[in-house]
């Protein structure tokens, strides 16, 4: 018996990994490019809203992520200013200025090609919870792109949605995210 564990032990080692052959090594990241971009729908007319100002910071640590992205909500241009000037006050920019997201998601994914992270969203004074949103991952050198939707709606955060000649928007409002990280 003895014989047999020192000869199957060292094959069994080697199939199953050593303890820090699995070890993921903290890391911390920060957001050095964004474009954040959304979209809103009207039977008279299609809207963009983009902005450049997203700021975000990320740590992996034990198996997890956590990344948190913030972006003044009067950052976001339209190329109306009529328009933009409404949307602020729809949203109710002026007492909650910023559009903060929290995302949690697996470590092992910052490897792969497509990240699935759980969202907290933080919008006009409400937050909305959105489950296992697909980013694509694309690596750039020693920068990482992220790229992705986030399916917002104006019911997920209280807002009343404007009319323009009596309809309404649509409910929904994604937010395309466009973003480059670097590990520092």
């Amino acid at each position: 018996m003895k014989r047999l564990l020192s000869v199957l032990l060292p094959g069994l080692l080697v199939a199953l990994g050593t303890p820090t052959m699995f070890a993921q090594a903290d890391s911390q990241w920060v957001a050095d490019q964004s474009t954040l971009t959304y979209h809103m729908s009207h039977p008279m007319h299609e809207v963009d809203g983009v902005s450049h100002a997203a700021r975000g910071k990320g740590i992996c640590h034990a198996g997890s992520c956590s990344f948190l992205i913030a972006v003044p909500v009067k950052t976001f241009d339209s190329g109306d200013t009529n328009r933009d000037l409404h949307m602020l006050e729809t949203t109710r920019g002026a007492q909650f200025p910023m559009v903060i997201v929290r995302a949690f998601f697996p470590q092992a994914e910052t490897a792969e090609q497509w990240i699935h992270a759980d969202l907290d969203v933080q919008f006009a004074g409400q937050t909305a919870h959105y489950a296992k949103v697909p980013f694509e991952r694309t690596q750039q050198g020693k920068a990482v792109r992220i790229t992705g939707t986030i399916p917002l709606t104006c019911s997920d955060f209280k807002i009343d949605r404007p009319s323009f000649l009596t309809v309404p928007i649509k409910n929904e409002i994604p937010l395309r995210v466009d973003m480059t990280w670097n590990q520092q």
